[in-house]
């Protein structure tokens, strides 16, 4: 494990040959060998792999079994100067009793031998008629490889403070399955050696129950299936091997490959630690029975240069077409649910909201539009409100205009430039002068119109500002920071961007496509500062606080996964290569942790608003946080890194 918490593991799919342990072990002992060139800390091979899974009879034997415990002995030694920890399978006895096992060792040691628990015997699975189940097993020895191991089913491992569990195959598919109370003892990685043949439909399944078991165990799960090598008497064995980390496929295997497969994964055990330490339904239920853990310690070994893990710079947009269409429907159908709801309740059927022709406003209007239509409201009860300022530009003012007009809401406007200059009179701010009270008073303004022209409609003002936005603090406080409900609080501004591609993309009505595409052109800005000579906008939010595509990196990993600095950086400069240099990621990384830390009083009197994903700001929801906390210790590590 290295020093951000990523263990590199693997599942190693050998030719094998079936009943020819001397083979099997020789090509288990050639994927070890790759294994350790990558940096892999810890392989797993499938199940019975010594033998092969398909030896019927032949494994009450005892020419088999010997066989088996010799060429596994010098498996052990012929890898007993990798630096890494091995797990085979294997058929061992014990007294009279023949037990499915999972041994592992390293630097020429057998650690611990784990059996098999649930012994499938229905369809073509014949395994009582062989095993006997290990299920209950504690504190006993077994002979192996002219060593003496501890065997049982309450063994964990932890090698150089990783800890793991294992189980074998129709444990994961039991309803009670080994690892839940494995990972409640503390284990953060399982290992499965499977034999799981192949029939049509099953795949879908299994990816679904490997993903799940690891989401429900916290932990990292690494699956290792039987390949070609198998016998297709009866069954096809296609080498399925998968590893997934709290619900997520990282990387799997190519089905029904005849070639030796080497599936390679950094697993997050810091991101596990922090998802167990703040899951408090994970800490309930750590009712799991006394472990024993036997501990090691490895030589370090190769570190690969590049993670065997993708770090998706965009965490809140999914990368697959599809997937993003459906997370921007529900998405969409959330916000607009939300504000229906707060509609009903309020006995309101008129919104009032600000239209400055940006992104986060577009969203707004969008989604008040769906809601009235969920309603069966007119949409003319949407009161938009356009209020042009000073920096207000000709292209955001058309636009704001034209994209009422084609989604058929109220159209208002009430400029804002000659209650403003009264005000800079009313309280002495010099005609010249370009402050923050310059700025601020723009937007109160604004605000204040709304909330009015509500109080005048009996409507409700739908806030516009989003989570990153939020994050940044990068509203004005008693502002746009504030709404009587803020549909985009939780929809981070990479997201924002693409629901509104999303809705071009269908909508119907050309000239309101040709809108929504322009406005998505437009750079991102509050447009409080005079315009450019030529028009154009002379204020870019991304210019003075950072890319939002980086900031939204940083909040999405600082809140979901815990990370700090450090690890952020290392992530964000490997995840943006090519686009953000390290200064740059270390650059705006310490503006988000000044922004976030000194920003939070206005978090604290948010607006209501609808949660839509798995990272909010909230005070009622997910984040809690004094507004008056420091931010000194993160700061202090980020300096490290320069």
């Amino acid at each position: 494990m290295d020093a951000f918490g990523f263990l590199k593991v693997a599942a190693a799919v050998p030719h094998l040959g079936v009943g020819d342990c001397d083979y099997n072990t020789e090509r288990m002992a050639a994927l070890a060998e790759e294994a350790a060139q990558r940096g892999v800390e810890i392989a797993v091979f499938p199940e019975l792999g010594v033998t092969g899974y398909t030896c019927g009879d032949l494994l009450l034997q005892s020419t088999l079994l010997d066989a088996a415990d010799e060429a596994f002995g010098r498996l052990v030694r012929a890898t007993r100067k990798l630096p890494l920890t091995l797990i085979a399978g294997l058929p061992l006895r014990h007294g009279t009793t023949l037990y499915n096992c999972a041994a592992v060792f390293t630097q020429g040691r057998v650690l611990g031998v784990v059996p098999k628990s649930v012994i499938p015997g229905y369809s073509e699975f014949y395994e009582p008629r062989w095993f006997a189940s290990g299920a209950g097993i504690s504190g006993e020895r077994i002979d192996v490889a002219g060593q003496s191991a501890d065997f049982g089913t309450d063994l964990t491992f932890e090698v150089n403070g990783a800890e793991f569990g294992i189980e074998i195959c129709e444990d994961l598919w039991a309803a009670v399955p080994p690892s839940s109370l494995l990972a409640a003892g503390g284990a953060k990685v399982i290992f499965n050696l499977s034999a799981s043949p192949e029939v049509v439909g099953k795949h879908d399944y299994l990816r679904q129950l490997v993903s799940q078991q690891s989401a429900r165990t916290l932990s990292a799960y690494v699956y290792c299936s039987a390949g070609f090598g198998e016998s297709s008497t009866d069954l096809v064995f296609t080498g399925n091997a998968l590893i997934a980390e709290n619900g997520r496929i990282l990387r799997e295997a190519e089905r029904f490959s005849a070639d030796e497969q080497l599936v390679v994964a950094d697993v997050d055990l810091q991101r596990l630690e922090f998802e167990r330490r703040r899951n408090t339904s994970f800490r309930q239920a750590e009712a799991a029975p006394e472990l024993t853990v036997i501990e090691m310690e490895v030589p370090e070994g190769l570190r690969a240069a590049a993670l065997d893990r993708d770090i998706d710079p965009m965490p809140f947009v999914p990368r697959d077409e599809r997937r993003r269409s459906e997370r921007c429907e529900e998405v969409f159908r959330i916000q607009s649910h939300g504000l229906a709801r707060r509609l009903r309740h309020t006995r309101c059927q008129k919104a009032v909201i600000g239209i400055s022709g940006g992104l986060d406003s577009t969203l707004a209007l969008l989604v008040a539009v769906r809601a009235f239509d969920f309603l069966g409201l007119d949409r003319q009860g949407i009161l938009g409100i356009t209020m042009p300022g000073f920096g207000t530009t000709d292209r955001t003012y058309r636009n704001a205009l034209q994209l009422m007009r084609g989604l058929g809401v109220t159209v208002r406007e009430i400029p804002i430039r000659d209650a403003c200059l009264q005000h800079f009179r009313d309280i002495g701010l010099p005609p010249e002068d370009r402050s923050a009270a310059y700025e601020n008073a723009q937007a109160r303004e604004r605000t204040q119109i709304l909330m009015d022209v509500a109080n005048m409609e009996g409507g409700l003002v739908v806030g516009t500002g989003d989570l990153s936005e939020l994050a940044l603090g990068w509203a004005t406080y008693n502002g746009d920071q504030m709404s009587m409900y803020g549909v985009n609080a939780s929809v981070p501004k990479t997201l924002v961007r693409h629901l509104v591609r999303w809705v071009a993309d269908t909508a119907e009505d050309g000239a309101t496509r040709a809108t929504l595409l322009d406005i998505l052109d437009t750079p991102v800005s509050p447009e409080l500062l005079p315009a450019e000579a030529d028009g154009s906008i002379a204020q870019r939010t991304e210019d003075l606080v950072g890319p939002y595509e980086l900031h939204d990196f940083f909040l999405y990993y600082f809140l979901r996964a815990g990370y700090g600095p450090a690890k952020l950086c290392y992530l964000a400069e490997r995840a943006f290569a090519g686009s953000h240099d390290a200064a740059a990621v270390r650059k705006w990384l310490g503006v988000f942790i000044r922004r976030f830390f000194s920003q939070q009083f206005k978090r604290s009197a948010m607006p209501d608003g609808p949660k839509v994903g798995t990272v909010t700001l909230s005070p009622r929801g997910d984040w809690r946080m004094p507004s008056d906390a420091a931010a000194e210790a993160w700061l202090k590590e980020l300096d490290t890194l320069s």
